[in-house]
């Protein structure tokens, strides 16, 4: 295939970028650059003759106008975005800019290069989403594709808008999209600021690790490499118009992963053992979802797809990633201790 991938320079965008690429398919990588994007995770890949990147800001029409003018393509993987909820708490006005306008423009820059190239029916706009945008779920049951969307932050606010337009231009205009909302997602090259990271490199230099509230929060964690792999897959072979639930079944609370991931420490770093003493209750952020849980049926029987990483294995070879890698994520880092923690003043 021939993939134009925003957001690629990013922790999942570079993920599906490094493993489209090993496929042999070809790839224009677009990314505003901003605080959370790094050029460095894509170092393995930059001199492959099917990569090429472009420093686009989604939100600069024109500029998208050249990319699409200049690149045939067969998909589109729509990956960029603000994602981080306590920062959309600080500062949402940049949340709805990326993830709302800079979605509309996506879709109407693929809309008009679809139609130059006659609307061929093979076309993708694969649009990745968060299953935050369905709220809070209480002790039982599972989001699907038919749940009712409750965000309940500026970001998953941002992310069901998005989600919405990408209907209705599929609805209104024709335009061969699928929509993909998936679970919480770790592994090699993520931001510090994300869950995972944070557990690891705080345990690691020996600061308290904050976990949120008072009761255990519970996500459904997916490896990177599996949830890349469901969006190549989906950019082949997703139903057009359809939405697509990703997810691995692998459901634990906050506290029973940052105990897991402090246990792989205590192994692998017995000298600061043990890592779990760090562990700190803090309040939680406004407007925090207690438990997702999400049913991946649908995208199993219509495409096939299948986790590939256990959590154990996934962690492991994450904070293996994190130890072996100090020269990527060190500059990267904020000193939590000296920090006020964003969105604690809404």
């Amino acid at each position: 295939m021939r993939l134009l991938v925003t957001g690629g320079a990013s922790f999942i965008g570079s993920t599906v970028v490094r493993q489209a690429l090993w496929h042999g398919h070809q790839v224009l990588n677009i990314d505003a650059m901003t605080y959370a994007a790094s050029l460095e995770t894509l170092r393995a890949v930059e001199k492959n003759p099917n990569y090429c990147f472009a420093h686009v800001n989604i939100c600069d029409r024109s500029a998208l106008d050249v990319a699409f003018e200049g690149f045939q393509l067969d998909a589109v993987v729509h990956l960029a975005a603000e994602s981080h909820v306590d920062r959309s708490i600080a500062v949402p006005e940049a949340f709805l800019e990326t993830n709302v306008r800079g979605t509309f423009n996506m879709l109407e820059a693929a809309h008009s290069f679809w139609l130059e190239q006659g609307r061929p029916a093979g076309f993708r706009f694969v649009h990745t989403s968060t299953d935050e945008v369905f709220g809070s779920l209480g002790p039982q049951g599972r989001f699907t594709e038919t749940s009712a969307y409750a965000p309940n932050s500026p970001y998953s606010a941002t992310k069901a808008s998005s989600d919405h337009l990408v209907r209705a231009w599929h609805r209104t205009y024709g335009l061969p999209t699928v929509i993909c909302n998936g679970s919480n997602t770790y592994g090699p090259y993520q931001f510090p600021e994300k869950l995972v990271p944070v557990i690891i490199l705080n345990a690691l230099v020996g600061q308290r690790v904050p976990i949120y509230g008072c009761v255990e929060n519970w996500r459904d964690w997916m490896f990177a490499e599996d949830h890349a792999a469901a969006l190549l897959l989906l950019a082949r072979r997703g139903r057009a118009g359809r939405r697509y639930i990703i997810g691995s079944d692998c459901e634990r609370s906050n506290m029973a992963l940052a105990a897991h991931i402090c246990a792989i420490l205590d192994e692998m770093c017995p000298k600061t053992a043990p890592h779990a003493r760090l562990l700190t209750h803090v309040a939680d952020r406004p407007g925090h979802d207690a438990r997702y849980a999400v049913d991946a049926t649908r995208l199993r029987q219509e495409a096939g797809w299948r986790p590939e990483t256990a959590l154990d294995d996934g962690l492991r070879q994450t904070v293996r990633w994190y130890l072996d890698n100090r020269a990527w994520w060190a500059p990267l880092r904020t000193d939590e201790s000296d920090t006020p923690r964003l969105g604690t003043d809404a």
